[in-house]
């Protein structure tokens, strides 16, 4: 894939690196599945007289062949009456200009002369690695840069943002009501608006972790299609340690959408919430959040 056709279709690797590499600490209980119960995806559910919203981890890029819409999840979500995701699925093909604008660095300025030399050359033979000549994202902000090669080596490894569950599930969802956490510009400015060591340090790291992208989701995908929730926290964990950005992409997020979770009760109906599963997964999770509200999300078996 040329590197400018990347830059328009590479929107959902925003939600991808910020929910599915910044875990730390996971502190989940093991859990033991009641008998009978069939492995899949992990699925919660908070409810109280006249609500029920349930709380389904996703991966916003899968392979084709992966197969995770089961009776549970399609019960679930058939019996919901609204679809809420991180974003508005609408909005986000239409905003990728949007997205290659703000990465944009201002005039004059180009991303590896503001690199240390040791980081620049890992940088450079990162892009070489992916058939792209070293130039190639000069003219990007480093948290742009780093979206990219995290997304790149899983679109050559066969990963397609387009099979993702959040995609599928907007297309299975005509007739129901839609609702989004956060707006597009709030996720760019996640990225957008880290200080510029920030940004380098979160580039350097995705350059450790190119050679290594493709094998990391494929063990995240496979834990997460058998609805291990221990063990993706697990692995979730070793992508990310800086604590700035694990606060900023991780728990401030899912303190917020635990409030929304919780004003959300007060309305009748049900509600199927689709976030990325780093986002119920380990320390300062989703769960962990709504807890410090009195509520408890239970564990969907069956």
């Amino acid at each position: 894939m040329k590197p400018k056709r990347l830059f328009l279709s590479s929107l959902a690797a925003i939600a991808l690196v910020a929910t599915s590499g910044c875990v730390n600490g996971a502190s989940f209980a093991a859990e033991t599945p009641p008998e009978g119960a069939v492995p899949g995806p992990a699925l919660w559910k908070v409810a109280d007289e006249d609500t029920t919203i349930y709380l389904f981890g996703t991966v916003h890029a899968l392979p084709k062949d992966v197969n995770w819409f089961d009776g549970r999840i399609e019960r679930a979500f058939h019996g919901s009456q609204e679809l809420v995701t991180e974003i508005d699925l609408d909005q986000a093909a239409a905003s990728s200009q949007a997205l290659a604008a703000a990465g944009m660095l201002p005039p004059g300025q180009n991303l590896r002369e503001l690199m240390s030399e040791e980081n620049r050359v890992q940088f450079e033979e990162a892009l070489v690695s992916l058939g792209l000549p070293v130039e190639a994202l000069d003219r990007f902000e480093p948290w742009f840069a780093a979206m990219t090669l995290t997304l790149l080596p899983l679109v050559q490894d066969g990963y397609q943002t387009d099979s993702g569950v959040e995609l599928a599930l907007g297309k299975k969802a005509a007739g129901k009501e839609r609702g989004a956490l956060e707006t597009i510009q709030q996720q760019i400015d996640l990225f957008d608006g880290l200080p510029m060591d920030a940004q380098l340090t979160f580039l350097d790291q995705t350059v450790e972790a190119v050679p290594n992208a493709s094998k990391s989701l494929d063990a995240m995908v496979a834990e997460w299609a058998k609805g291990d929730a221990q063990e993706l926290a697990k692995l979730l964990n070793s992508e990310l340690t800086d604590p700035a950005l694990y606060a900023r992409l991780l728990t401030q997020r899912n303190a917020n959408w635990a409030g929304w979770i919780e004003n959300r009760l007060a309305e009748p109906g049900t509600v199927f919430v689709a976030v990325g599963a780093g986002h119920l997964a380990g320390k300062g999770s989703v769960q962990d959040q709504l807890r410090r509200h009195g509520l408890k999300a239970k564990r969907v078996w069956e």
